[in-house]
C-alpha cells in the first residue's frame, strides 16, 4: 500500500518560490540594513537567512561547521537544537551581506537540483523533522512553513511590506492550524465543553472551529454557537503562533465576540513555537 504523503510538484514549487523571495527580499541591502534586530531574539536580518542556509545546508549534506564561540552561552541559544542552529549562524557571521545573499542563493540553487533528483520512494522516506519522524514530504511543508515566517521575520526588521498571501501562505498556515486546539488548552486554558471560532480575514481567509471536549478537535462546524469568535488577519495570527509579537500589542487588531475574557487569554497564549 502506498504511504500517502504531500504533493510532490506543489512542495517543491512553493519552496523554490519562497527562496526566490527570500532573495528578492535581500537584494541591495546595505551591511547596517542587513544588522538590523530581527523579531528572533538575538538575531538580525542577517542571523535569520543564515539560519536558512544552515537548515538547508544540513538537508544537502553538509557538516556542521566549527566555531571559536562557545554558543551555549548565548541567552537565546536554550536547547541543542537551538545550539545547532547558532553554530550554523556564527559560522557565517563574518561574511558581508551580499555574500551571505550569494550563498544563500547557491545553497538554493543546489536544494532545488537535490528535490527534483528524488524518487518517489526518497519523497516519502521516514525522516527526523522538528515535528517527528515524517514523510520527507512532509518535512518539506515544515520547511516551506520555517523559510515563510523567516521572510516575515526579515521584513519586519526592515520595516517593508511582503506578499503574505498566495500559495505558499496557504501552505505556511497549513503547518500551523493542526496545533491550534492543542494550543488553545494547553496554552490558553480553553475549558472542557468551549466552543471556539478564530476567522482569518485576509490575506488568507479562512473559518476554524475548535471543539473542546476530553481533547481540543478541529471540526468543520460546530454544534452550537461559539463561546468566542476571534477575528484577526492570517499574517498577525501566524506571528502570534510564531512567538513573534504580543496580542496586547495589536489589539486594535484583533475583534472578539463572546466571551471577551476567554478570548484576551487565548490570544495571548497562542504562541506555540519561535
Amino acid at each position: 500500500m502506498t504511504t500517502p504523503t504531500f504533493d510532490r510538484a506543489e512542495l517543491a514549487a512553493g519552496l523554490s518560490e519562497q527562496w526566490n523571495a527570500l532573495a528578492r527580499l535581500t537584494a541591495g541591502l546595505t551591511e547596517q540594513r542587513w544588522r538590523t534586530p530581527s523579531p528572533l531574539p538575538g538575531w538580525t536580518a542577517f542571523d535569520v537567512l543564515a539560519h536558512v542556509i544552515g537548515i538547508e545546508s544540513i538537508l544537502l549534506g553538509e557538516p556542521t561547521p566549527t566555531v571559536e564561540a562557545e554558543v551555549t552561552a548565548f541567552g537565546h541559544v536554550r536547547n541543542q537544537v537551538g545550539e545547532l542552529n547558532e553554530t550554523w549562524v556564527e559560522s557565517l557571521r563574518p561574511l558581508t551581506g551580499e555574500r551571505l545573499r550569494e550563498r544563500f542563493v547557491e545553497v538554493a540553487e543546489r536544494r532545488r537540483k537535490a528535490l527534483a533528483a528524488m524518487s518517489e520512494a526518497d519523497w516519502q522516506q521516514p525522516t527526523p523533522s522538528p515535528v517527528g519522524v515524517v514523510p520527507y514530504g512532509r518535512f518539506m511543508r515544515t520547511r516551506l512553513f520555517d523559510c515563510w515566517m523567516h521572510e516575515l521575520d526579515i521584513a519586519d526588521a526592515l520595516g517593508v511590506s511582503v506578499d503574505e498571501g498566495g500559495a505558499r501562505a496557504e501552505l505556511a498556515l497549513d503547518e500551523i492550524v493542526p496545533y491550534l486546539g492543542r494550543t488553545l488548552v494547553k496554552r490558553g486554558g480553553a475549558p472542557a465543553g468551549s466552543r471556539i471560532t478564530v476567522e482569518l480575514t485576509g490575506p488568507v481567509t479562512r473559518t476554524l472551529h475548535v471543539r473542546v471536549e476530553e481533547r481540543a478537535e478541529l471540526v468543520a462546524a460546530l454544534d452550537r454557537p461559539a463561546d468566542v469568535l476571534i477575528r484577526l488577519g492570517s499574517g498577525l495570527f501566524a506571528r502570534l503562533c510564531g512567538g513573534r509579537v504580543r496580542a496586547a500589542d495589536h489589539a486594535d487588531a484583533i475583534e472578539l465576540s463572546g466571551d471577551a475574557e476567554l478570548g484576551r487569554r487565548l490570544v495571548d497564549h497562542l504562541g506555540f513555537t519561535i
